[in-house]
C-alpha cells in the first residue's frame, strides 16, 4: 500500500511564446484549468502505474474541490483521508513557454490545514510505503514522519517544492528525491554540497539508512545509498510541457517500489514515467499508464557503480 500525504489543487495553466520580464505584459496563446496538487499528482501517477493508492490530504467546501479529486476517483485512488476544511481548495498557477518549461505559483488554500491524524497507527506498518511532498506544512510532515519511522513504514519524501528540512526528519527517511534546484535550498540548509553527485553522496553518509534521488531533468537521475551508485539517462522524447514531469517520476518510482521491485529498475521504471509525462500537456491528464511506462522502459539506460558513499 502507498499512503500520500500531500497536496490537492486546480492547476491554472497559461501557455505563452516566453516568460514575462517583471512589470510586463504578455499575451498568451492558451488557458485552461486542471487537476493537480504535488500530492495528488502523485498519488494519481501511483495508480496509474500499477500501485493500490491511498491519498491523505484536504480541500475546501467549494466548487473547486470536486474537480481537484475527479482523475483520483476515476484512477480508483481511495479518497477516505481527503478532508473538507473551511475555506478554498488549494490553487496553483502556471505559465508554459514554447519550450515546454514552467513556472509556478502555489497558494496554499486548504492543503495548509492537511492533518497527520487522517494516517492511523495501524496503517503504518513495513508493508506501507508513505509518500510525502512540500506543499503542506513543513510542521504536518515532520510529525508524520517520525510516528512512519518509529512504526516501521518505509518513507520517501520528495522535497519540493524547494525549502529547508531539518536533520532529524532526513534522518528518518529511507528515500529522499530532490532535484537539481533543490539541491541548493537544502544543501545550505544541512551544511552539505551544492551539486547534486557531491551532495547524495555526503548526505548519505551523514544519514547511514538513507537512498538519495536527484532528478536531473532531461539528463535522467542518479541515486546513492552506503553501497552504489546509480546513473539513470533519460531516453529522448518530444518534450511539449515539463509540468508533471517530476511528479510521475516519484509516483512511479513509488508504485515500482511497492511492488517489490529493487532499485535500479524503480530508477529507470521512474525515469520512463517522468520522459513520457513531458510529451503531453498538463499536470494529471500527462500521466502516463504502467503499459506506456513498461514500453518505454528498454530505452532507459543505467549505469550502475560500486562507490557508493565511500
Amino acid at each position: 500500500m502507498i499512503i500520500v500525504f500531500g497536496s490537492i489543487n486546480l492547476d491554472l495553466v497559461t501557455r505563452i511564446e516566453r516568460f514575462p520580464k517583471p512589470g510586463e505584459t504578455i499575451t498568451g496563446s492558451s488557458f485552461a484549468i486542471y487537476p493537480g496538487g504535488k500530492g495528488a499528482n502523485q498519488a494519481l501517477a501511483a495508480a496509474r502505474a500499477g500501485a493500490k493508492v491511498r491519498m491523505v490530504g484536504a480541500v475546501g467546501r467549494d466548487a473547486f474541490a470536486e474537480p481537484a479529486l475527479e482523475l483520483l476517483a476515476t484512477a480508483g485512488v481511495d479518497l477516505s483521508g481527503v478532508e473538507r476544511v473551511d475555506g478554498a481548495t488549494g490553487c496553483a498557477t502556471i505559465l508554459v513557454d514554447a519550450a515546454g518549461e514552467n513556472c509556478i505559483a502555489v497558494v496554499a488554500g486548504a492543503n495548509a490545514h492537511v492533518n497527520p491524524a487522517g494516517v492511523a497507527d495501524e496503517e503504518l506498518t513495513p508493508t506501507t510505503l508513505l509518500v510525502l511532498q512540500q506543499e503542506v506544512p513543513a510542521g504536518a510532515n515532520a510529525t508524520l514522519v517520525e510516528r512512519a519511522h518509529r512504526l516501521g513504514a518505509r518513507t520517501l519524501l520528495n522535497a519540493a517544492p524547494a525549502r529547508p528540512l531539518s536533520r532529524e526528519v532526513v534522518d528518518q527517511l529511507d528515500f529522499l528525491v530532490i532535484n537539481e534546484l533543490e539541491v541548493l535550498t537544502l544543501g545550505e540548509a544541512l551544511g552539505l554540497p551544492l551539486a547534486p553527485e557531491p551532495f547524495a553522496r555526503a548526505a548519505v553518509v551523514s544519514h547511514a539508512a538513507l537512498t538519495v534521488v536527484v532528478t536531473l531533468g532531461a539528463q535522467g537521475a542518479l541515486a546513492v545509498n552506503r553501497e552504489q551508485m546509480w546513473r539513470v539517462h533519460a531516453p529522448a522524447v518530444n518534450v511539449v510541457d515539463t509540468t508533471a514531469a517530476g511528479d510521475a517520476f516519484v509516483g512511479a518510482l513509488a508504485a515500482s517500489l511497492e511492488c517489490g521491485d529493487d532499485l535500479p529498475r524503480a530508477l529507470r521504471f521512474g525515469v520512463a514515467a517522468g520522459s513520457l509525462a513531458c510529451t503531453a500537456h498538463g499536470a494529471q491528464s500527462a500521466l502516463p499508464d504502467r503499459a506506456a511506462i513498461g514500453s518505454l522502459l528498454p530505452s532507459v539506460a543505467l549505469m550502475a557503480s560500486d562507490e557508493g558513499s565511500r
